[in-house]
């Protein structure tokens, strides 16, 4: 390995001393963003709402009579602690993030912590992407198949209405962020494992065939059980192992650019 690490040996205790020092930082910055979240908490809610409020919208159905349900008292309470601490959780994270690499940097030779840093950045802006795919286009989506379901009583029936729970419209959406997010997230890790010479890129596209079979089978594990659902994160992720191969042939390509370089610089020294 090349470069310095900035590390200086040290008794375990200031090790300890110092991952405390790192855990109350991230913990403080965590709870601070919980409280101010939880106040605005039905407002983040009513914000988490507005997918909705377009599916509706989309359907032909009135968007001012538009309304979820609780069904027990303590139902809603505990719906605004899980917004509060979603919403705390992705405004702490570049503190959070920022805490574990300080703790881990001193460790870390300086050509690894120059190519971890582009990693640390692009990572929180991938997830936000995968975030935004589904607060604009893939939740109204699915909640207009679901609300297109729904039965009027002139239909020869009983009416048959769709009128979901906060915990359970809650529940569906923080899986999706987290599902996409997490999905988005994959340029990111195998171009890491690219960089340290555990994938190559030619073994990313001998397994395309057998990756596209798993992302549909992951799809209909974290998604709703719906063909729409599953094909909407499904597609996505093979997109995104494509550019991940991509991104592995490139850092290859440098590698193999800079190898040849400092091999040339031998021979001339």
């Amino acid at each position: 390995m090349s470069g310095t690490i900035d590390d200086k040996p040290q008794p375990l205790i200031e090790h300890l001393i110092e991952l405390r020092s790192r855990l109350i930082w991230a913990l403080g910055a965590f709870f601070v963003a919980f409280i101010v979240c939880f106040y605005f908490a039905k407002q983040l809610f009513n914000l988490l709402v507005v997918p909705y409020k377009w599916a509706v919208d989309w359907a032909g159905l009135d968007v001012t009579k538009t309304e979820l349900i609780y069904t027990a008292p303590q139902e809603f309470f505990f719906t605004q602690v899980k917004v509060a601490a979603f919403c705390a959780m992705v405004i702490a994270f570049p503190v959070i993030a920022s805490q574990v690499y300080k703790f881990v940097a001193p460790g870390l030779y300086k050509n690894e912590r120059a190519a971890f840093l582009p990693f640390l950045v692009a990572s929180p802006i991938l997830f936000l992407l995968g975030a935004s795919l589904v607060y604009f286009v893939f939740t109204p989506m699915v909640m207009w198949f679901f609300l297109a379901m729904q039965q009027a009583p002139e239909e020869g029936g009983v009416a048959i209405s769709l009128l979901p729970r906060v915990s359970e419209y809650l529940s569906l959406i923080m899986t999706l962020i987290f599902s996409f997010g997490l999905v988005f997230q994959l340029p990111v890790v195998t171009s890491l494992l690219v960089r340290v010479g555990i994938l190559e890129s030619q073994w990313l596209a001998d397994k395309r065939k057998y990756f596209i079979v798993v992302a549909f089978v992951i799809a209909a594990i974290v998604t709703p059980p719906d063909p729409l659902s599953q094909i909407g994160l499904a597609l996505p992720t093979i997109l995104l192992y494509e550019v991940a191969i991509y991104a592995a042939r490139l850092i290859e390509k440098k590698r193999a650019a800079t190898e040849l370089a400092e091999a040339g610089s031998e021979e001339q020294a």
